[in-house]
Formats: structure tokens, C-alpha cells, sequence
């Protein structure tokens, strides 16, 4: 199969979406499939075997801290000129999107995936919330366009559904459970990320540091509770703002990690801390679960879905400090501690990017069949 996939975000950056299409693009030219990956032109030019083709970014004044590639009419031309079986639009508000204009254009199978909430995002930059109609008229017209649409999961799904969005499929999440692993647990990474205080109990959280992550709404708790520490592992726009306002607590910010050390530093942890509920999904949590960390998560449909409190991980209600406290007291319980840290890993090991990838590579013919009765 020859497949073309239009992205918003691609290797180098790092990110979610970034995880879920390269372990796919690498999975596809195993198997033997041609790929070609339309992308922000950040510099690489070939993945695993898939051809890169960059297309110049821009720096967006709602979101100035990453560079993101406008619609251009050369992806039409582009897809014309490889001939694929199908075209991937992931995301398509943006570059993604005139690859989804083409694939119509030139009648081929369109699968068009969504992985960013933008309408929520929004309401956290409050300069930008009056253009959330405009935002969704965008997505409903975009993803009409395709034969198959994917979520991340079932609450999306819904929520996608309510807005007219039609031919919904939720794709597999997943997870490389040889990459994070508790075997990886090192009493040096929790020195070093509890300040020189092992004792305590140490929560990290890993991802990407901008505001949509509400990393801010722990401050709280850490000015309550000397007996926790916080590590904040990555990098990102909100970084320095964050570490103004976390001075004086017991966090820390060791930035970004990657490969054994960022393996190390999940699995040296007491358990991952997820305060978002503007995620789409966040594979992030399945990568804690890995490491055989219990999850300490905000409440949301993408959260419930792979969080059940007391069993694989503990719930909290968003903004209700007194809901974190229960969670993280329920912590100190060693039975219940060890039941969750044997259940999250069981959990995540049902969930193999291989699979992941083989569920996508049928949403693709099951898109392409589609197209052809349609025709």
C-alpha cells in the first residue's frame, strides 16, 4: 500500500501525536508499505525508511512558542505526484487540512484523524475564545471530507458526534512496554528528583510544558504537603513560568528527557501525576502505567477511560484540592499501593504499538474499501 500521510507535527518534535505516527510510519515500512510524510519542515527529511517532505512553518500569535505549517497548495501536488492508495490527514486544520482538500480533489481514500482539542485549548487562552465557532465550522467541514474519522477515545468520539461529525471510529492507544518498565527504577534518579529527599513521596509528571497541561494547579497541594515531592520532566513554552511560580516548593524541573534516563525517571517515581482535562487522550498515562506506576489523575472521559480509580490508578476531581489530598493519602495504604502498581502494568501491556498500528493500517482499507462502493 502506498500511503501519504499529512501531518501538523512530526519527528523531531515530540509530542503525542509525534509517538502515535511514528511508531505507525516505522510499523508500515516494516511490513513493507511505501510511506510518504508531509510535515513542518523542521529538518529531517527521511524517517525509518518513509520520505519526509517538509513544508516551510510559521509561527502562529495565538500559540508563539511552536512553529506550525498554514494550508499550501503544493500538497496537492505533492499527493498527485506519489499516487498514493490512501491519504492520512492527521489533525487536518492546517497543513493537514490541504491534504485532506487534495485527497478529495483527486479522488483518493481520505481517513482523517483528530488528536488536538483546539476548541478546548482555547478556552485557556481567553484572548482566542471567540473564535471557537469558527474553530468547529472548521473541523465539521474538514472531516466531512473523509471516508473513515478517528478519535483517540470514546469520550472524544462523542463529543466529535455532537458536533455532526460522522463515520467515527476510536483507534488504539498504545504503549512500548520494553522502553518503560519498572526494571528501570534507579535510587540515584530519585535523589535526584526529590532534591536529595528520597523520603518523600515522589510524584512526576512528563510532557510537554504549556498551559493546556494544568501543571500550574498542583502548586496548591505542594504548599499543604511537605511530605511530596514534585518533578516536572520536559520542556516547553510555560517552563520558566512555572518554575516562577513552583519557587520555595519541593519541585523540581530537571527538563527534557528521553530513552533509559526519561525510563529511569518514571519508574524511580512513587506515582504519575496527569492534571489535565483538556486531553484528547493522553499516552502519556499508559507509558506511567508501563512503569508500573499507579496514575494520580484529573477526572475526564479520556482519563475514566483508562483510570479506574482504586484498581489501575486514582481519580481526582479537576480543581477540588481536597479530592487530590484523598488520592494522594490513599497512596500511603503499601497494599493498595502495590495492588494498583501490578495492575497498571498488566494494564499497559495489553497495549503494543505493533497492535495499535495493524488497528490503523485496517481503518486505511476499511477507508479505502468504503471509498471504492461510494465511488
Amino acid at each position: 500500500m502506498k500511503i501519504a500521510i499529512v501531518t501538523e507535527t512530526f519527528v523531531p518534535s515530540v509530542d503525542g501525536v509525534v509517538t502515535r505516527l511514528r511508531h505507525a510510519v516505522e510499523r508500515f515500512t516494516d511490513l513493507g508499505h511505501e510511506v510518504m510524510v508531509i510535515a513542518p519542515d523542521l529538518g529531517v527529511t527521511e524517517h525509518h525508511g518513509a520520505r519526509v517532505v517538509g513544508i516551510r512553518p510559521v509561527t502562529l500569535p495565538f500559540y508563539k512558542h511552536r512553529r506550525f505549517t498554514l494550508p499550501n497548495p503544493t500538497v496537492d501536488g505533492i499527493i498527485q505526484g506519489f499516487h498514493p492508495d490512501i491519504v492520512h490527514a492527521a489533525q487536518p486544520i492546517l497543513l493537514a487540512s490541504s491534504g485532506a482538500f487534495a485527497a478529495r480533489r483527486r479522488r483518493i481514500p481520505l481517513l482523517a484523524s483528530y488528536h488536538t482539542h483546539l476548541p478546548r485549548y482555547m478556552d485557556l487562552y481567553k484572548a482566542w475564545t471567540w473564535g471557537k465557532p469558527a474553530v468547529w465550522w472548521q473541523i465539521k467541514r474538514n472531516h466531512a471530507l473523509a471516508d473513515i474519522n478517528l478519535a483517540t477515545s470514546e469520550s472524544m468520539k462523542i463529543e466529535l458526534e455532537q458536533h455532526g461529525i460522522q463515520d467515527l471510529h476510536v483507534v488504539r492507544r498504545g504503549v512500548d512496554t520494553e522502553q518503560f518498565h519498572p526494571r528501570f527504577a534507579s535510587p540515584e534518579m530519585r535523589e535526584r528528583l526529590t532534591g536529595g529527599h528520597p523520603e518523600k513521596k515522589l510524584l512526576v509528571f512528563v510532557g510537554r510544558l504549556a498551559a493546556e497541561k494544568e501543571i500550574h494547579t498542583l502548586r496548591p497541594m505542594l504548599d499543604r504537603r511537605d511530605d511530596v515531592a514534585l518533578a516536572v520532566v520536559g520542556d516547553g513554552p510555560y517552563r520558566r513560568e512555572l518554575e516562577e511560580l513552583f519557587a520555595g516548593t519541593n519541585a523540581l524541573f530537571p527538563g527534557f528527557m528521553e530513552g533509559q534516563e526519561l525510563a529511569s525517571a518514571f519508574a524511580s517515581a512513587d506515582a504519575f501525576v496527569f492534571p489535565s482535562v483538556t486531553e484528547t487522550l493522553g499516552l502519556v498515562i499508559l507509558e506511567g502505567m508501563a512503569s508500573g506506576l499507579p496514575v494520580v489523575a484529573a477526572r475526564s472521559g479520556p482519563t475514566m477511560e483508562q483510570v479506574t480509580d482504586g484498581e489501575n490508578g486514582l481519580l481526582y476531581d479537576a480543581g477540588d484540592q481536597a479530592s487530590l489530598d484523598t488520592a494522594l493519602n490513599r497512596l500511603g495504604d503499601p497494599g493498595l499501593r502495590e495492588q494498583i502498581r501490578t495492575a497498571a502494568r498488566t494494564e499497559a501491556e495489553k497495549f503494543s504499538w505493533e497492535n495499535a498500528s495493524d488497528d490503523l493500517l485496517r481503518y486505511y482499507e476499511m477507508a479505502i474499501e468504503k471509498h471504492r462502493v461510494n465511488a
